[in-house]
């Protein structure tokens, strides 16, 4: 299909209660009609906490929960939460198409300002997949400074933030999202949460639905509860890559 109908939900969120949590998403969600694609935070279900590593939902409860809101929305649903595997806890991306079928990717740049990399195991590589016709990558939070990892090969054409980016670098996070947008010729959508953590971090959100040419669709207002939504459309996207494909003068690497 051309056209992808977003929903990104900028919201607070309680600290290491995962049923809270998704109490609270549950009266927001089940309100949403109509759309493709809804979006939840980093760490929706505990905020970005490293007690979380050892004290979090497991991930069928939440792959359960996300599945139940995709089959009832007919939408693809998805944020991070916090995961235990076998071999380690990790920041895990859960997406949840309303079959079923499940998508996921472990963020791999691990945030050492705040011990992330003590606590969570890395991800070993990024996740590319496909919904509805659209190609997409998802990333967490502190892999937005990394345009490397980031850079499409022609192989993606929206890519998903999901973030608990702090206030005080709130620029940093509004000026790389458009960043990515620009440098990569794809649509960029960004949820971040707001209010304050069990560490008296503040976030004010400032959640982004941004176009490959860098025009802000969506932009919801700091430190406020806020649903932002925007229709995406492939047919333009594949026609601006035509008029102007800086794509073709991109160097080649390897990661």
């Amino acid at each position: 299909m051309s056209a992808l109908n977003i929903t990104v939900l900028q919201e607070t969120l309680s600290w290491m209660d995962g049923e809270a949590n998704l109490r609270h998403f549950d009266r927001i969600i089940s309100d949403i009609k109509g759309r493709d694609l809804i979006l939840l935070p980093e760490m929706f279900t505990t905020g970005f906490a490293m007690e979380a590593a050892k004290s979090s939902l497991p991930q069928p409860q939440v792959v359960e929960w996300l599945h139940k809101h995709a089959r009832a929305s007919d939408a693809l649903v998805g944020g991070s939460a916090a995961i235990q595997t076998d071999s380690g806890a990790v920041n895990r991306f859960l997406l949840v198409e309303p079959d079923g079928t499940l998508h996921q990717y472990d963020k791999r740049h691990l945030f050492r300002m705040a011990d992330e990399h003590h606590h969570y195991l890395p991800g070993e590589k990024r996740e590319i997949f496909t919904w509805r016709g659209w190609r997409i990558l998802p990333q967490i939070c502190y892999d937005l400074r990394f345009p490397v990892f980031a850079r499409n090969r022609n192989d993606y054409d929206l890519a998903l933030y999901v973030a608990n980016w702090p206030a005080p670098r709130a620029r940093h996070w509004q000026a790389l999202l458009l960043a990515r947008a620009i440098e990569n010729q794809a649509y960029v959508a960004g949820c971040n949460r707001i209010g304050s953590d069990g560490n008296q971090h503040q976030y004010s959100g400032d959640s982004q639905i941004i176009s490959p040419q860098g025009e802000i669709l969506s932009a919801a207002e700091p430190f406020k509860p806020a649903r932002l939504d925007a229709t995406l459309s492939l047919d333009e996207l594949k026609a601006y890559r035509e008029r102007f494909p800086a794509w073709r003068d991109a160097d080649a690497f390897s990661l």
